[in-house]
């Protein structure tokens, strides 16, 4: 069986730094693995998608050095940004770029331009799911032939314990503007006559100027959880393994006030636990929440950006029991609909062993 080499950030184990994207990468090597198929890992050091030279330079050594036609997967974070690096190989490699967000969401032209002359250049581009991949051929005029949608799989868990049916609330997400936890701050102080207490599990390096204004918010409202002296909100930092899988167990409602999100990856594991979501209505979101195969949502979804939205519907959570009873069934229906990391793997599979097929 032919090797995959697979070009990945450097550092996407580290638990200080968790992302959907990083788990999606290190899911899809480990089930490619499994299947049989030779992976080689290639990891890049660098500042993705803004490289320094020594940067680029070392990701064009590790690309020069691969034999002809072989078949490499770029982790699309890597690559996008660095089209002098990565075009010049296209001719003579099967290059597929790994697309988990777009770089016109990094709210730089220049590098919405670059993206579009890397995935030009490449032999198949993989998104993670359909409305990302419907996004990717519009935004960037490519060829619908050459882009494919994979969705992230989901691990197998146990049925949530959850606390009380209701008021335990957790949010899964680096703490970033995108993600909106000042639209939740907000929406929390709306609510805050109700029973309800939350954990925020989530990075706050990567954007620390809107992390300082995230604890702001829940300070000035009388919010914050002070090594459980006072508050209600905990800001908990990223939790990884056993800590996660607590967290979630713990959990009576996920919710991802998310302003843009690909795909929502946080969505389907609090759903593979029976959890419901309370999620925005947004990009690939809808699509990641799905529907039980009754055609009940499992989840409330409002308008992104809206704190008066998403308090209403904590609202409507927290007071209504028939509401959480018909949401807690609807997402236990879901929770055994979800695929797997084998389906993302075949899907995989197939993208790549396409471009061998091309070449015969």
């Amino acid at each position: 069986m032919t090797a995959l080499h697979f070009v990945v950030p450097a550092g996407i184990d580290d638990p200080d730094v968790p992302s959907g994207g990083n788990v999606y990468d290190r899911r899809l090597c480990r089930a490619l693995a499994g299947e049989g198929r030779r992976v080689h890992e290639i990891a890049a050091p660098g500042d993705w998608p803004r490289p320094d030279a020594g940067a680029r330079a070392r990701l064009g050594r590790s690309l020069a050095d691969l034999p002809d036609g072989a078949v490499v997967l770029l982790d699309g974070l890597v690559a996008c940004g660095v089209p002098d690096v990565v075009v010049p190989h296209a001719s003579r490699l099967r290059l597929a770029v790994l697309v988990h967000m777009p770089l016109v969401d990094e709210g730089d032209a220049r590098l919405d331009a670059l993206e579009r002359a890397t995935l030009h250049a490449a032999a198949a581009v993989v998104a993670t799911g359909q409305w990302a991949m419907k996004r990717l051929i519009r935004h960037h005029g490519l060829d619908p032939a050459r882009v494919h949608a994979v969705p992230p799989g989901t691990d197998p868990a146990p049925l949530a314990r959850g606390t009380d049916g209701a008021s335990r609330l957790l949010c899964v997400a680096s703490v970033t503007p995108r993600k909106g936890h000042d639209v939740l701050a907000e929406a929390l102080a709306r609510t805050a006559d109700l029973p309800w207490t939350c954990v925020c599990a989530g990075s706050p390096t990567r954007d620390p100027g809107h992390a300082a204004r995230v604890r702001g918010l829940l300070d000035r409202h009388g919010l914050l959880d002070r090594h459980g002296l006072t508050g209600r909100v905990d800001l908990a930092g990223p939790l990884t393994g056993p800590a996660l899988d607590a967290a979630y167990d713990a959990a009576d409602l996920a919710v991802l006030p998310t302003r843009s999100e690909t795909y929502g990856m946080v969505v389907t594991e609090a759903l593979a636990r029976g959890t419901p979501v309370l999620t925005s209505d947004t990009d690939g979101v809808p699509e990641a929440l799905g529907r039980a195969p009754d055609g009940t949502a499992p989840g409330l979804l409002v308008p992104p950006d809206d704190p008066a939205a998403l308090a209403a519907a904590l609202r409507r959570w927290l007071l209504d029991p028939g509401l959480r009873d018909r949401l807690r069934t609807a997402a236990r229906q879901r929770r055994g609909a979800l695929a797997g990391w084998d389906d993302t793997s075949r899907r995989m599979a197939a993208v790549l062993d396409g471009l061998l097929e091309e070449t015969r």
